[in-house]
């Protein structure tokens, strides 16, 4: 267990410096569409390549904030019903439904998407609009975000299954999950 969790310490460290990272590139992008929107406006001017490349930043940040919002259990959950199980069942839920869907969804996108990355970089695929931008560092952000996922996924299914057998504390104490909070623990 001890192995493993040194590699679940390694996947996180990698997500956590990638998420931080990518959170800039979110201002890169606003400053971009706010420029992009006044120089239209001013001066008449539009060009395609802006509007692409807002539109591939806001795509990477979602693609590689998807593994950093996971290991801060940031996701979006439905807690109607889940808020009032005990932690140590939420940590069972979680680590089942991690293994059934979370990882063979994670790893088939990984799968299918490295073929589709790699025949637009080797054809040089770019956008169809006047002035548009190549297609592929689009597509190799969704693969990046695949791998990151598929990772962090192994991640998290290593520290429940090491908070469920007593080899790690829960690095989310009782009072601080979402919900808890709502159902008075």
């Amino acid at each position: 267990m001890h192995l493993l969790l040194t590699l679940s310490r390694v996947i996180d460290a990698i997500t956590g410096a990638i998420g931080r990272w990518v959170s800039w590139l979110l201002l890169a992008a606003v400053v971009i569409s706010a420029g992009n929107a006044i120089i239209r406006k001013a001066f008449d001017i539009s060009s395609n390549a802006w509007l692409e490349l807002q539109w591939y930043l806001y795509g990477v940040v979602f693609m590689l904030a998807a593994a950093y919002t996971l290991q801060k259990n940031d996701h979006i959950r439905i807690d109607i019903v889940s808020s009032s199980w005990s932690k140590r069942t939420r940590d069972w839920i979680d680590l089942i439904l991690h293994i059934i869907f979370l990882t063979p969804f994670a790893f088939l996108l990984t799968y299918l998407s490295w073929s589709w990355f790699w025949r637009s970089y080797f054809s040089g695929e770019i956008s169809s609009s006047a002035g548009g931008l190549p297609i592929w560092p689009a597509k190799g952000a969704v693969l990046a975000g695949f791998i990151l996922l598929s990772a962090q996924a192994i991640s998290e299914i290593i520290k429940r299954a090491a908070v469920l057998t007593g080899h790690l504390e829960d690095p989310v104490p009782v009072g601080e999950q979402d919900g808890d909070e709502v159902a008075g623990r």
